[in-house]
């Protein structure tokens, strides 16, 4: 299994993925015969290029005719499931559309069943989602970590008006990512590029600890002047990624709150962004019974989480300090089971498999539609997993 680092200095959009996972050494000869599967009124050209002082692939997508209609978020589900590709990449880029969709719908006040996509941009998102997926499968990608992505600066002419950069359905995809504006008055981002970076990075962090094979370059659509439009992706084995973060744990000891009150805020900690939250019984002094709430979290929503705490709690006063931790390799892989598919949580020490973990959340909707146990598709994953894993080692 395989990592990609996304260097999101320069932005991001469908074409630039598309561009920069060619150019880690996929035929774009080959890629352009499989997109003919969504049999798309669209001609896909494939060329490298300069932008500023870097050379990339660039990937168009050209509309034949009038193009089509457009599609709903169910016109899309119907034509991806009919194009012959395997389920994981189907879900794989579901699962971005989704996230499209939810987002389209929100800011321009729809329901989501309603929030659609126009023609030529409809056709692009298909071959820039699908595809980006399926050369992902290609791969053989399982881990996807980005750097914070650099969304431009100034204002950008569309279709509902004139916008701020990042237009809405932009900053609507990259609530909790981490963004910024340098170097371009231009939109760097774009709502299908936002889409795939939050529906299939696993983590944002600056440039980790790592260990490369190749790097991929894939050329934006404009040459801005004394700008590098161009997205560089590393690609290396999963276990050479080590992505770190300064962590803090944030503590309040109180004993004048309800446990369903203490109870409710840990699920709104998550929410915010604490990557733990926890409640431990403790006796304060003159033997009063108390909880210690802990955190988690990275040093940007510190302020956000404190903040919570104060709002949502009746603790008047906490302590945070920091802290390092070290974390097993983790990527996620799909499975069948109980006739869904479910997600399979796998960490690596040293490069073997120490523990897979289906998804909670996979299997019980897979429970809930099978009838089956939640315990008994947890078990016909975990199985699914070893199956396949076992063929791997075989055919090695």
């Amino acid at each position: 299994m395989k990592y990609l680092y996304l260097d999101g200095s320069a932005g991001l959009s469908g074409d630039m993925l598309l561009g920069a996972l060619l150019d880690l050494g996929v035929s774009p000869a080959a890629f352009k015969k499989d997109m003919a599967r969504l049999k798309l009124p669209v001609t896909i050209r494939v060329r490298r290029v300069r932008r500023g002082a870097l050379n990339g692939m660039k990937v168009d997508v050209a509309i034949r005719g009038k193009g089509s209609p457009a599609r709903r978020f169910e016109d899309i589900a119907a034509l991806v499931k009919r194009s012959g590709f395997p389920a994981p990449i189907r879900d794989r880029a579901l699962s971005v559309f989704n996230a499209l969709f939810k987002a389209e719908a929100k800011v321009h006040g729809r329901a989501f069943k309603d929030a659609h996509l126009h023609e030529a941009g409809a056709d692009d998102a298909l071959v820039d989602i699908v595809g980006a997926c399926h050369l992902l499968d290609i791969l053989d990608i399982g881990r996807i970590c980005s750097s914070p992505l650099n969304v431009g600066s100034g204002w950008i002419r569309t279709s509902h008006g004139v916008l701020p950069v990042p237009p809405p359905a932009v900053a609507e995809l990259l609530k909790g990512a981490p963004i910024y504006s340098a170097w371009a008055e231009a939109e760097l981002v774009t709502p299908t590029g936002a889409a795939l970076i939050v529906a299939l990075a696993d983590s944002f962090t600056a440039l980790p600890e790592l260990c490369y094979e190749r790097i991929g370059y894939g050329a934006g659509a404009r040459d801005l002047p004394g700008f590098s439009n161009i997205l560089r992706v590393f690609y290396g084995r999963g276990e050479a990624l080590r992505p770190s973060k300064r962590l803090f744990v944030i503590e309040a000891n109180i004993d004048d709150s309800s446990p369903q009150v203490l109870a409710a805020f840990l699920d709104t900690a998550l929410e915010m962004g604490a990557l733990d939250a926890s409640l431990s019984p403790i006796v304060m002094k003159k033997g009063r019974l108390a909880s210690k709430l802990t955190l988690l979290a990275e040093a940007g929503k510190i302020d956000d989480l404190i903040a919570g705490v104060f709002r949502e709690t009746t603790s008047i006063g906490v302590r945070y300090f920091p802290v390092e931790r070290r974390v097993l390799d983790r990527a996620r892989e799909r499975v069948r089971a109980a006739g869904g598919t479910v997600a399979v949580k796998v960490s690596r020490l040293q490069g073997r498999v120490v523990t897979a973990q289906p998804e909670y959340s996979d299997c019980l909707r897979a429970a809930r539609k099978s009838g089956l146990p939640l315990r008994e598709v947890q078990r016909q994953a975990v199985e699914a997993y070893r199956r396949g894993k076992k063929k791997d080692e075989e055919k090695k």
